[in-house]
């Protein structure tokens, strides 16, 4: 995607983030196991050792850090290319608008509210499996610039064309929300992606409230 919002940007905490995500992955793939089994997201009901398939298993569970330490780990290189992508997109105008500090605190609303929109939806399925990358955050900042910027033209990359960020979210929002209903596209956290707008949206308007009474 490319978009045309402001010209120069600023954003260090983006780049850090970018940064850290990357060097997260490194050691991921160096030490998949160990990395995986402490610093993914793993539901409240893991058992205290999962099954391997191949007689062994894996000693793990619920950590309350893995709400952060989940969104730094990623599935492959194109999962991570893309969420790395957006972040530099549309987290650097974000951050120019808002501040570090705002923008950091955004950011981490947004994924533990992806974390525990996981866990919830874990909990009502059953299902044992463990939850990693940064898209929680990532569609919390996409709808952040959605409603910042919202006619801001985005070029998609699939299709090639044009759209206003409004647009763009919303149809991506609500194809998110039919993929996790219907179960397309297995294997991706689709109600964790929109808990993480859900949250970004819920901290904006109370940003919004705050700022209408003046405090």
């Amino acid at each position: 995607m490319n978009q045309s919002a402001r010209g120069m940007w600023g954003g260090s905490a983006s780049i850090t983030l970018l940064v850290v995500t990357v060097a997260a992955y490194l050691i991921q793939a160096s030490a998949f196991t160990d990395v995986i089994r402490l610093f993914a997201l793993w539901p409240l009901a893991t058992p205290g050792a999962i099954n391997m398939g191949d007689g062994t298993s894996l000693a793990t569970g619920f950590g309350l850090w893995q709400l952060v330490t989940y969104g730094f780990l990623h599935g492959g290189l194109a999962h991570l290319f893309f969420n790395m992508f957006a972040l530099y997109m549309f987290g650097l105008p974000i951050e120019r608008l808002w501040g570090t500090r705002r923008f950091l605190i955004f950011y981490f609303v947004c994924m533990v509210g992806a974390g525990l929109v996981q866990l919830a939806v874990a909990q009502f399925t059953g299902e044992i499996y463990p939850t990693i990358g940064a898209s929680g955050a990532v569609f919390g900042l996409l709808l952040a610039f959605g409603m910042m910027y919202p006619n801001s033209r985005i070029m998609l990359l699939f299709p090639p064309i044009p759209m206003k960020a409004k647009w763009f979210v919303i149809v991506y929002g609500l194809l998110t929300l039919v993929f996790g209903v219907t179960g397309t596209m297995p294997g991706i956290a689709h109600f964790a992606h929109l808990g993480g707008m859900l949250f970004g949206l819920g901290l904006i308007l109370y940003w919004a409230s705050q700022a209408r009474t003046g405090r």
